[in-house]
């Protein structure tokens, strides 16, 4: 590489001041910035944000911009002066618009994650503007109708604004294979995986001897009101699958606590066996929601019922983190195996019974998995191993 790279990164760590939204986004701009790169990072939204204190969204955004100016700064101070925030009001935080605008229309890569931007005219003046979807099926759902035109003018203009960006990556790494039920028509989807940089997590690591002797995971119960329809197959979020699990609780060697939002039916699962704590309090602040995860015995978690039935391939952002921690995951199979090793660190299971193993294995053998857990996400999840073969991608492209 002759010089550093000119990168933005897009998000939503300001719209939704939450830990794991936190872990999500900023880990792009610190694990290209740790690369040797020249970064930005860019929530541009147009939506109200989530004011976490009193659980509603408002509109303005200046607390918002508060948090996010003083958490990138104790993520890594060289990223103090790195970002710009826009509110729902249109008020401006951080870098300039009009630096914002140079740094762009100069940048080698915009990054657009999760369809976590507002996508001006400005922000496809880039050398390359990559997509990365981390939701597979809910991202792609429209595609089907757009080709037979049957869609309305908000969907029609969703794909269209997808289609512009020259390169398009997903979490869903089984996206083209046999048997992934997830469109595939108009895009050439390329496998990519959430990036974690170590030593965020290494360091926060804790002793096995000292955990709690508790499975957890953290999670929402219907991402829609509605099921999503894909060529007339209906999927779910996770509250299909809370609903097959429903007896581990009863048969597992450990404790299943869940920091499960939205509207679940909570005393359906407490009398289940289910032990649940507020989200709010474990994932209002993205280093307690860390030693949350680091104090875990075991991640156990269900996959959004899209994820799975489509077999999707993907995996956790969250599953990476805990990983980094050295806490092995009890997952939910959405075909990640084809990626991702397992057995070891990582279980993956399709059903009560191997669930119920799993645990066990788990219980009787914690220092296996556990060092196996860490070597996992050397191995694979290493932001250095995982922005470096995007970066390839990207070059090749602005090459081509």
């Amino acid at each position: 590489m002759a010089r550093p790279l000119r990168i933005v990164t897009t998000g939503l760590a300001a719209t939704y001041p939450l830990g794991g939204v936190f872990w999500d986004y900023l880990q792009y701009p610190l694990g290209f910035q740790r690369l040797g790169h020249e970064v930005l990072y860019l929530e541009d939204t147009g939506r109200w944000c989530y004011d976490a204190e009193a659980q509603t969204f408002v509109e303005g955004g200046a607390a918002n911009a508060r948090f996010l100016a003083r958490e990138i700064a104790r993520l890594d101070p060289s990223l103090a002066e790195r970002w710009f925030f826009r509110d729902g009001t249109g008020a401006t935080f951080g870098q300039p618009w009009a630096d914002v605008r140079r740094f762009v229309r100069e940048a080698d890569l915009f990054l657009h994650i999760s369809a976590s931007c507002w996508m001006r005219d400005e922000y496809w003046t880039s050398g390359v503007v990559a997509f990365i979807d981390s939701d597979p099926m809910y991202t792609q759902a429209s595609v089907p109708g757009y080709v037979a035109g049957t869609i309305g003018a908000e969907e029609r203009a969703r794909v269209d604004m997808l289609r512009r960006h020259h390169l398009h990556f997903t979490f869903g790494e089984n996206v083209g294979a046999p048997g992934c039920k997830v469109p595939t028509a108009l895009f050439d989807w390329l496998p990519t995986r959430q990036p974690i940089v170590l030593d965020c997590f290494e360091g926060a690591a804790r002793p096995l001897a000292s955990r709690r002797r508790v499975l957890t995971t953290v999670a929402s119960w219907e991402p829609h009101a509605k099921p999503l329809v894909v060529e007339d197959v209906r999927y779910f979020g996770k509250s299909a699958e809370f609903e097959r699990f429903l007896g581990v609780p009863a048969r597992a060697a450990l404790p299943i606590e869940v920091a499960l939002s939205g509207p679940a039916p909570r005393d359906h699962l407490r009398a289940h066996g289910f032990q649940l704590v507020d989200p709010a309090g474990v994932s209002g602040d993205g280093w307690v929601y860390r030693d949350y995860l680091a104090d875990s015995f075991a991640e156990w978690s269900v996959a959004k019922h899209a994820y799975a039935a489509s077999k999707s391939g993907w995996f956790s952002c969250r599953s990476a983190c805990y990983l980094a921690l050295g806490v092995p995951v009890i997952v939910e199979d959405t075909g990640f195996g084809a990626a991702i090793p397992t057995g070891a660190g990582v279980l993956a299971f399709d059903s009560p019974d191997e669930s119920v193993d799993a645990i066990a294995r788990v219980e009787r053998e914690p220092e296996r998995h556990a060092a196996a857990a860490l070597a996992v996400a050397r191995s694979h999840f290493d932001a250095r191993t995982v922005l470096g073969a995007l970066l390839e991608r990207a070059l090749g492209a602005r090459r081509g």
